[in-house]
């Protein structure tokens, strides 16, 4: 592939582990998510319509609202041990918990408790796959350097839609009503899986960026001869310079702000658009089955835009993203108001070809967050945001549909793609100023963030 021919050995070895890594982590993480339809039933009480649709929201975000909690072990795990051990560690939750699930008896079973220990195993998937994603990211970011560092990042996304596609075709296969295949079997692969998946990435070694911060400040340390925890704490709050200083406020708020864009993005196209289709009648096989559609046009959309970054700027194409569906965020709720299957699938794919996300800028977000500071704020945002934007969407969407029809989504939709913008605005402005302090006589290796907090 032309754009990693310049690329070392190791850098395509890493490159291959954390993409396969990722799609398994993704395929066991999206088993779930895309067979909902079938398992909620088997796994929680039959109810009225408006009760199953919040248990079925609680089941969603359960994978996501105990993630900033784990953003902070594994943001300490990857900051201080390293990232190798963080995307090692997440694969062996994930086949752990997949492998519970796979044994699992259902409700009618064992009554409540099943609900319980579903909610549980998809905390701990949400958890490895939060830690796993941001890992991977900034593995590849600290050791490539552009223009193959963008796609070299970017692929990941293609790796994580092609683990969701598979898993909705295992799906597809499992709730059809001519196969024999059990539900099960699936979830017993995804383990399997996973197991090759931790095993194959102790190949890796660690960033060289990574050591190179740690063995900085440790130098630093023994030059001034501080062997005070309290005296070596100051010293490395006061110098700017030390790859562990704060990033800036406005850059953390920046990033937060575009990572809230990807779950709704993916929420409308598969949560709400599959609950959309189940009120037009349809079966969780037709359902699953179209959703398959949508997810293949979706990971070819990934694919292209990654390609498409060796050579455009991220953030131009994350720009013309936001302005095309931005105009369409807007039609959306006239197009669901007349409620029809292509109406439906035409806002599932438009919102999977054009969703907001933000790779293939990765790298230059985490650029401007210090190394050693890298790992806890990027899983922490990610995992936060995440956390708060299922959740305000899931819960949104059922009593904000009801108090204000379908124009009710537009409450949570636009403010969500107008903060993506102005993320992408902030991070154009540093990339301009890092573009011409470059070109002066005294280029700086400090960013623009890093110069506001030193005066």
């Amino acid at each position: 592939m032309a754009v990693f021919s310049s690329l070392s050995r190791q850098q395509k070895e890493a490159v291959g582990l954390l993409q396969i890594g990722t799609f398994l982590e993704y395929f066991d993480l999206m088993l779930y998510v895309h067979m909902a339809v079938l398992l909620n039933e088997l796994f929680f009480p039959k109810t009225d319509p408006h009760t199953a649709a919040l248990l079925s929201a609680f089941a969603f975000c359960s994978t996501y609202v105990l993630r900033p909690f784990g953003a902070l072990i594994f943001g300490w795990i990857g900051d201080n041990i390293g990232r190798k051990s963080t995307v090692v560690i997440t694969t062996i939750m994930m086949s752990i918990s997949c492998v519970v699930m796979a044994n699992l008896p259902t409700y009618a079973q064992i009554g409540v408790s099943a609900a319980w220990v579903v909610t549980i195993c998809r905390i701990v998937q949400g958890l490895a796959s939060m830690g796993e994603y941001v890992g991977a990211n900034i593995y590849l970011t600290e050791i490539i350097k552009p223009p193959s560092q963008y796609p070299a990042v970017a692929f990941l996304d293609t790796a994580s839609s092609f683990g969701g596609v598979m898993a909705l075709f295992v799906a597809t296969i499992a709730t059809s009503s001519t196969s024999a295949f059990n539900w099960r079997i699936a979830f017993w692969i995804g383990a399997g899986l996973a197991v090759v998946g931790s095993v194959a990435r102790t190949r890796l070694r660690e960033t060289p960026e990574f050591l190179n911060g740690k063995r900085r400040i440790k130098r630093r340390i023994e030059d001034a001869n501080y062997d005070n925890n309290k005296k070596v704490s100051g010293l490395i709050r006061g110098a700017n310079s030390l790859p562990n200083q704060k990033a800036h406020y406005k850059t953390l708020i920046s990033y937060f702000l575009m990572s809230c864009a990807s779950p709704l993005c993916f929420y409308i196209t598969f949560m709400y658009c599959g609950i959309l289709k189940k009120n037009l009648g349809y079966t969780a096989e037709e359902i699953i089955h179209q959703n398959l559609f949508v997810s293949i046009l979706g990971m070819i959309s990934i694919t292209l835009t990654a390609f498409l970054s060796y050579k455009i700027r991220p953030l131009f194409i994350l720009k013309s993203k936001v302005f095309i569906l931005f105009f369409f965020v807007l039609l959306t709720p006239h197009l669901i108001s007349h409620l029809s299957l292509s109406n439906i699938i035409l806002v599932q794919v438009v919102f999977i070809i054009f969703g907001l996300a933000i790779n293939p800028a990765y790298p230059i977000i985490f650029q401007h967050i210090p190394v050693l500071k890298r790992f806890t704020n990027a899983s922490f945002i990610y995992a936060t945001s995440r956390a708060l934007t299922y959740i305000i969407t899931t819960f949104g969407c059922v009593y904000l549909t009801e108090w204000f029809g379908y124009y009710g989504l537009l409450i949570i939709m636009v403010p969500i793609t107008l903060g993506f913008f102005w993320g992408v605005n902030h991070f154009e402005k540093l990339e301009n100023q890092n573009h011409h302090q470059a070109h002066t006589q005294h280029p700086v290796s400090i960013n623009p963030d890093e110069l506001k907090m030193a005066g």
